[in-house]
């Protein structure tokens, strides 16, 4: 790994030094280091660029797969799909870091899909991030395609804060009966950085539920558009609430669809688009905090 790839890793994995476990790092479109164990291996594919994660049936570990692209002039495109054992619980650690200082652009797209069997539960992390001074445009577009089994349960929690110039993340998931999927995703904004996220989930299963919040801070002059799509074809619960704080110039566009096709289908909706309110600002002036402070510790806070 080079110097940029390692600062990267500590970002967006949180862990300094050498990874434990099954892992596989992946490095300007190549791979870098990777380990399988006993019950998590870990292969190339032989059509395409990426890897087949194949997790035992009651296998309880972790797995780190995070991808980062170096420098400008890189358009990286993977494919990693998961293969997940009855009855594991499996904590994934993912994320991409994208660093230019050149003129050139670091572009990241990763495919991800999870087939996650029976009784299964999987904890997702995925923390993105942009850094280096180059004029390039620093851009990451995930997408991740989900089927969750037979009561099985899926835990994403997705977070985008610094620096990624334009973003499009897609995440589809089937759930299945008694199947649970939550999700939680944190974005910030600022400068002429566009976002747009897409969800769609579908409960085909008879007691099937979703549960996904968004938090957003759009600052300068960014744009960021939330499409959150829930389809119950079982009886069902699904909640989906967007929430985000706009300041400058900024624009944030929330377009929810909720569509029952089961009478015993429960759908919720909901959605708060505002600024940072005037006494929330003063409060913490009282306490001896500029403006400026004021503003980010009720940013980080939200965003937290």
């Amino acid at each position: 790994m080079n110097e940029t790839t390692k600062a990267l890793m500590k970002i967006v994995t949180g862990v300094e030094g050498d990874l434990e476990g099954a892992y596989n790092i992946r490095e300007d479109s190549g791979c870098a280091a990777r380990h399988s164990t006993e019950l998590v291996k870990i292969e190339s594919k032989t059509d395409q660029p990426g890897i087949d994660i194949t997790i035992a049936p009651g296998a309880k570990e972790s797995v780190f797969i995070p991808a980062f692209v170096t420098h400008g002039e890189i358009t990286d495109l993977v494919y990693n799909d998961f293969f997940i054992g009855e009855g594991a619980d499996i904590t994934i650690i993912a994320g991409c870091g994208v660093h230019s200082d050149d003129h050139g652009d670091a572009v990241h797209n990763g495919i991800h899909r999870f087939f996650i069997g029976k009784d299964a539960r999987v904890l997702y992390v995925e923390k993105h991030v942009g850094t280096g001074v180059g004029t390039g445009k620093r851009s990451i577009n995930p997408v991740t395609e989900v089927e969750v089994g037979e009561n099985g349960y899926m835990e994403m929690d997705t977070t985008q804060i610094k620096n990624v110039d334009s973003t499009v993340r897609t995440t589809n998931a089937v759930l299945l009966k008694g199947a649970k999927l939550v999700i939680r995703e944190r974005l910030m904004t600022d400068g002429d950085q566009l976002a747009e996220t897409n969800f769609r989930v579908e409960m085909n299963g008879e007691d099937s539920s979703v549960d996904l919040v968004s938090r957003s801070v759009a600052r300068g002059n960014s744009k960021q558009t939330l499409y959150s799509n829930i389809e119950g074809n079982a009886k069902c619960s699904g909640h989906s609430e967007c929430d985000a704080i706009i300041m400058d110039y900024a624009t944030v566009n929330a377009v929810p669809g909720l569509l029952a096709n089961n009478i015993d289908a429960a759908l919720i909706h909901e959605a708060a688009i505002g600024k940072i309110a005037g006494e929330q600002i003063m409060k913490l002036k009282t306490l001896g905090l500029t403006e400026a402070e004021a503003e980010e510790r009720i940013v980080n806070g939200f965003l937290k």
